[in-house]
């Protein structure tokens, strides 16, 4: 049978290939972004296409867009929270404002639209929920700070509800794609603070000219990214989490190893603050 998908920020990036993808072995697609006609001009008219504006921050737009997909098709088997923008720049570069308008998207959007689409998934008893993160959800590294922060909220949200939601038939994955051959390094998804200081010119200076050296050189294939998660949405038993490309494979066993030899080292005061064997027994 053939399942129905609602795609956030499907205009172009992983988004549209995903849709393509899907639409391609016919499945129905609910693609939403901030201008559905580039939806439309990049995938074509198509009687399972349903192409949606949707601004992800905007909490009743959520709604409206779930409203409107469950009219269309009937159901929505998955969620793909896909939508999100980059912030390149130090931690205290970074201006208020910059960093309320990157978690409104990257995170409050999640929640958003999750919100709007859950209470179809419990109805049904069935579903899956589909949170694109980043190997920075896992590792973060200089001059990513907050954009990292905000993926770690997405892990930490997602972690959540698949406890939450396994009960009711309704799965929860996040996704950590590695540096994949987009447009994410591009001004079209990333934005750079505004402030720069001096300071930082090693650390964060140089992240910034490694960043723009990078952009459409990364090692992964956004095409077989797309052919995954159609596989993701295929699996009876699917993971909470899903590592993308070898970079963030590496990346997570590099942290992984590095947690335990600190914990390792530091194991002794790390064990010492409990109450006394005896205290507790009394």
């Amino acid at each position: 049978m053939s399942k129905v998908w609602m795609i956030t920020g499907a205009s172009r990036g992983f988004g549209q290939l995903i849709a393509r993808e899907a639409l391609a072995r016919g499945d129905k697609v609910v693609a939403t972004a901030r201008n559905p006609q580039a939806v439309i001009d990049a995938l074509g008219e198509h009687q399972n296409l349903l192409a949606l504006a949707l601004d992800v921050a905007k909490e009743a737009a959520s709604i409206v867009a779930a409203s409107k997909a469950v009219e269309r098709f009937g159901r929505i088997d998955i969620l793909v929270n896909n939508a999100g923008f980059g912030l390149l720049g130090a931690v205290e570069e970074s201006s208020a404002e910059e960093v309320r308008r990157v978690f409104e998207t990257n995170v409050f959007g999640v929640l958003n639209v999750s919100r709007a689409v859950l209470p179809q998934m419990r109805s049904q008893r069935s579903g899956h929920i589909i949170n694109i993160s980043s190997v920075g959800g896992y590792s973060s590294y200089h001059g990513w700070g907050v954009y990292c922060s905000t993926k770690f909220a997405v892990e930490g949200l997602s972690e959540a509800m698949s406890q939450e939601l396994a009960s009711l038939g309704v799965h929860v994955t996040v996704v950590e794609p590695g540096f994949f051959r987009t447009d994410f390094l591009d001004a079209s998804s990333l934005v750079e603070t505004a402030a720069r200081i001096g300071d930082y010119a090693e650390t964060v200076g140089a992240m910034r000219e490694f960043a723009s050296g990078v952009s459409h050189k990364q090692p992964g294939d956004p095409a077989k990214l797309a052919k995954a998660m159609l596989v993701l949405a295929d699996a009876p038993r699917p993971p909470v989490r899903l590592q993308l490309g070898s970079d963030t494979v590496a990346r997570v066993r590099e942290k992984n190893a590095f947690v335990e030899k600190e914990l390792g080292e530091w194991l002794e005061t790390a064990l010492s603050t409990d109450f006394a064997a005896d205290k507790l027994a009394a």
